[in-house]
């Protein structure tokens, strides 16, 4: 099953120095750091890590095709042929075995796909983490990537919500998809889209037009998650991936308040005020404390061969609602 990446709208996620819409006297909403939200230091990240992340899927995608060698799989076989053949050991799998362009299925599962069986009864917890770094196809591929570049671009702090909300997909899916594999990276995708409502949340003050960019991420997140109801695209990676995200949105993005940063301009003695405003550090505090143990209860439900679907009946309809033009194979 291969993770829907094309997440729709967004403006990326920045951190660090530089002017831009996301000051206070801006128009709209986007995460573009203001003028005055530069470290201490005085440092300013660069967007390095989108790059490398980019660079480290194509290049797993490069090593699973090498490894599937399509070529040597169907020699001698009048089932099939491969796609693009001129590619050599590169070339793709026949289209009716997959039609996003990729490897087989069990090249796949060889190389680290999720798959409940092989997580829980043979404890591969593995999977849960190089399943991210793994696409069906080139088109998967190439959605998932056109995604990251266009949302996800900053510093440390945004790399570790791509991680980390890739992980709580990826162990919320296993949690009720048990046949097949899936893969992608869509959860880390959905993680920072879950992050910049957050970053927006917390960050409520510096903002101008608050409402109508509240409105816009909605209208965005509901048509990524409505695409997820469709058969064959892991909602549930999807939402592990979003809640994940928005609340490591509020630990790790919050922005201190302008008295703070301005403290070295003031006369000596003069007090200030304290780096965060209160409900800040309510956020945070909360939000950690949910994220520790959603991700407790959750991997020791997995690792016990918890069926999520016995504990939540009518969870299966987030993934997939069955109609008369398709069926829903995964309940």
């Amino acid at each position: 099953m291969a993770r829907g990446g094309d997440l729709e709208g967004g403006r990326g996620i920045k951190s660090g120095g530089g002017g831009g819409r996301g000051s206070p006297a801006g128009n709209g909403y986007s995460s573009t750091s203001a003028p005055y939200l530069i470290e201490e230091t005085g440092t300013q990240w660069t967007s390095w890590l989108v790059p490398m992340f980019v660079v480290a899927n194509i290049a797993v995608f490069l090593v699973a095709m090498y490894i599937n060698d399509c070529p040597k799989q169907y020699h001698s076989r009048a089932e099939g042929s491969c796609v693009a053949g001129f590619l050599g050991r590169f070339s793709f799998e026949p289209i009716r075995d997959n039609p996003l362009f990729g490897p087989s299925s069990a090249t796949l599962e060889k190389l680290g796909a999720l798959q409940w069986g092989k997580i829980v009864e043979k404890r591969e917890g593995w999977r849960l983490v190089t399943c991210m770094w793994l696409h069906a196809g080139i088109i998967h591929l190439i959605a998932n990537m056109l995604s990251l570049v266009v949302i996800g671009c900053g510093a440390v702090r945004v790399g570790i919500i791509y991680l980390v909300s890739g992980f709580g997909g990826s162990v919320l899916s296993s949690l009720f998809l048990r046949a097949g594999i899936a893969v992608g990276a869509s959860g880390a995708l959905f993680g920072l889209l879950g992050a910049m409502l957050s970053e927006l949340i917390t960050n409520w003050t510096i903002y101008t037009n608050k409402a109508a960019a509240l409105v816009t991420l909605f209208v965005i997140i509901a048509i990524n998650l409505a695409i997820g109801i469709l058969p064959h695209v892991d909602n549930f990676a999807h939402i592990g991936g979003f809640l994940s995200g928005f609340l490591l949105g509020f630990v790790l993005l919050p922005r201190p308040q302008f008295a703070w940063l301005e403290r070295r301009n003031l006369p000596a003695g003069a007090g200030f005020k304290s780096k965060y405003k209160p409900y800040q550090y309510v956020l945070w505090v909360v939000s950690l404390a949910l994220l520790i143990a959603g991700f407790t209860v959750a991997l020791v439900m997995l690792f016990r061969g918890v069926n999520g679907h016995e504990s939540c009946h009518w969870c299966k309809y987030l993934s997939c609602i069955p109609t008369s033009k398709w069926k829903c194979d995964t309940f």
